[in-house]
């Protein structure tokens, strides 16, 4: 059995509609949307609606901005735009046009934290799953999916955001991993708690990992634990226990999927 596993898409369409080439099926971990371009500010959303100067300034921010900068900016951004909601979602549909169009079948899909999660169901279509939050069986073994971040402690999502990231507690995420029961792959779209997963050697900062999906790994102890988000990590790879811990990588960069066989 082959499986191709990709993350972090972010845009990258035609790539997306070679990544299946060769394998039984293909798991797509997360990050579609191309929201902030970082090698190309006049690229995603960002840049084509408010330019490569504001677009370069939304990464800045993220990198080195004093906590709570980047929300003031963007919220200074989009108050410039008569309709910024309505553009914004116009073009995530046109992104998620081209990217569900692009996955071959089957394909087993789960949003990241950068997803309009609500609209992956008018993107259903047989061959295509959405998974997040339940266990499907491939080639024999059972696969676990949890998509998705959470959101920082003490953190809510203010109502009427031009884009809301794909964000929930971290009470209901821990409940979306337990019930998974044992599993003998887990996949999600962030890591584990585990320091070197999480640290981007780029950005100079550990990015969003969970403590219930390591506690998993440790209590049901999987085969193997797959997950994207952090997109230069410190270590690609790390075994906790018995489970082989691989961030699949940062498929806008590479073009290249992750590959399981069994």
């Amino acid at each position: 059995m082959r499986v191709h596993v990709v993350s972090d898409v972010h845009g990258a369409a035609e790539d997306l509609a070679r990544a299946a080439q060769g394998a039984d099926a293909l798991l797509v971990l997360g990050d579609l949307v191309d929201f902030i371009d970082y090698g190309d500010p006049g690229g995603g959303i960002v840049g084509r609606v408010l330019g490569a100067e504001t677009s370069a300034r939304f990464g800045h921010l993220r990198r080195t901005g004093a906590p709570g900068e980047l929300t003031a900016y963007a919220q200074a951004s989009w108050a410039a735009l008569p309709d910024a909601a309505e553009v914004v979602e116009q073009a995530v549909r046109e992104q998620y046009d081209r990217l569900f169009a692009a996955m071959t079948v089957p394909t087993y899909a789960i949003p990241g934290n950068v997803d309009v999660a609500r609209l992956w169901p008018e993107y259903r279509r047989a061959g295509v799953e959405h998974p997040h939050g339940t266990v499907v069986t491939i080639g024999g073994l059972r696969f676990g999916f949890v998509g998705g971040s959470t959101l920082p402690p003490g953190r809510t999502l203010e109502p009427g955001r031009v884009w809301t990231p794909n964000l929930v507690t971290a009470a209901e995420f821990a409940a979306t991993v337990d019930a998974l029961g044992p599993v003998d792959v887990l996949c999600s779209h962030i890591p584990p708690a585990v320091p070197d997963l999480a640290y981007d050697v780029v950005t100079r900062h550990a990015e969003t990992s969970s403590f219930p999906l390591l506690a998993k790994l440790l209590r049901d102890r999987p085969r193997a634990a797959l997950f994207g988000h952090v997109h230069q990590p410190l270590a690609q790879r790390v075994r906790v226990g018995r489970t082989e811990c691989v961030n699949v990588g940062h498929f806008r960069s590479t073009g290249r999927p992750y590959v399981l066989r069994w």
